[in-house]
């Protein structure tokens, strides 16, 4: 019998009500300490026998969820159970070393940490293909980003949704057309110039996934996007936050800008943690506003293609419908959503007190995860050929042009 598979979008939904509803249930998941200052406390505090029994235990509900996730969606099972251990291993090592009060000071986070072990170990050890393949990092952000509705404010959806939803519309058409016409300037064959302008203007990834499928992309010119995206999302993650600080941009403008600019909806989500509360919840909000574009601009593009002179598009879809539209709409957005409305009309502050904290928690393993994913599945050794260079180019302009254009429109609407 052919398995019975969901998709990664309702697959993540799916895994972030389990999780708030064991947890509402009152099971209890504990929250590791990773808080240290020296070496004594290091061994005795973190190294403890009670506190590794909450690492482990906290492991054994992760890989569950994680486990259930890739069943259902369709993935392997059998090597992910070999896989996700040394995931999440690497994952803590981040973790502990984000614990510690030097490193505290810095404002560092573990995503940062998670990214850079994973990048250090995926680019100077071969790992196995199979090994690549069970790397879900895609799953990990969306199930992290269900989670982060838990403590999102409906009523603050609503005010910065439709800022955003501006915004989101001023960004798009600018950064796209702008993208193209460098593209096209360097000559750059029409199926990557689609990629790249989608990536740079909409949501990195999941935008450039969208359009390979709209247009019936080369798989290898997409497998090049996806990773350009995620490393140039690297120094963004990290960067921008600190000019942010240092010229001391107001908080919801920092916010509406990371969320604007960054490619991936895991890196804003890290950035907007580095400058705090009001930054994390209003770039994700932001990002989010562009994601819902996402199946509007699948749409265009489809109808687009295929009323051009792309044959190998005719040949596939020469009659696109509307239904394009809800099938490229990112339905974790639902699940994000459908969470911040039971957390803020719903459950009582008195019936969440008890969950804040194991939710907090759960939610930035699952980032940390994610990154940690990232790292070892980008190689640096695909991007930096003499045969990539025009699209590596026409990437980094387009994407220097939508860090200044984001950067005016968050201040007129955010300020």
């Amino acid at each position: 019998m052919k398995r019975f598979s969901i998709n990664e979008d309702w697959t993540a939904v799916i895994m972030g009500a389990l999780i708030i509803g064991v947890l509402l249930l009152g099971v209890s998941v504990p929250v590791p300490s990773f808080s240290w200052s020296s070496g004594d406390e290091l061994l005795n505090k973190i190294f403890s026998s009670g506190n590794l029994a909450s690492i482990f235990l906290q492991f054994a509900f992760v890989l569950v969820i994680a486990v259930l996730a890739s069943f259902v969606s369709g993935k392997p099972v059998k090597n992910f159970l070999v896989s996700f251990p040394l995931i999440y291993a690497l994952t803590v090592i981040a973790l502990i070393i984000t614990g510690n009060s030097e490193v505290k000071a810095l404002n560092l986070e573990a995503v940062i940490f998670s990214l850079l072990i994973g990048l250090i170990i995926g680019n100077f050890f071969k790992l196995p293909e199979w090994f690549r393949k069970t790397l879900s990092t895609e799953m990990f952000v969306k199930i992290g980003l269900v989670l982060l509705g838990t403590g999102v404010i409906f009523s603050d959806i609503l005010t910065a949704g439709s800022l955003g939803l501006i915004q989101a519309l001023a960004v798009v058409l600018s950064v796209w057309y702008f993208a193209w016409w460098v593209c096209k300037r360097l000559k750059i064959d029409d199926e990557m110039s689609m990629m790249i302008s989608s990536a740079v203007s909409i949501c990195g990834v999941s935008a450039a996934i969208a359009t390979a499928g709209a247009i019936k992309g080369d798989q290898k010119k997409l497998s090049y996007v996806i990773s350009l995206v995620l490393v140039v999302a690297i120094p963004m993650m990290i960067f921008m936050p600190l000019i942010a600080q240092y010229f001391n941009f107001p908080e919801a403008v920092t916010g509406a800008w990371l969320g604007g600019t960054i490619d991936t909806t895991g890196a804003v989500v890290a950035s907007g943690t580095l400058v705090g509360e009001i930054a994390l919840k209003i770039s994700t909000i932001v990002k989010f506003s562009q994601n819902v574009l996402l199946g509007v601009a699948a749409f265009a593009i489809s109808v687009y293609w295929s009323y051009t002179k792309h044959p190998k598009s005719k040949e596939a879809n020469s009659k696109p419908t509307a239904r394009l539209i809800w099938d490229r709409f990112p339905k974790f957005v639902i699940g994000f959503i459908g969470a911040s409305l039971l957390f803020s009309l719903v459950i009582s502050p008195e019936t969440a007190a008890p969950i804040k904290s194991p939710l907090k928690n759960i939610q930035g393993l699952w980032f940390a995860l994610a990154f940690t994913s990232i790292g070892l599945e980008t190689r640096f050794a695909d991007l930096f050929n003499k045969d990539s260079r025009k699209p590596l180019y026409a990437f980094l302009v387009a994407q220097g042009f939508n860090i200044i254009i984001t950067l005016l429109i968050a201040w007129l609407l955010f300020a």
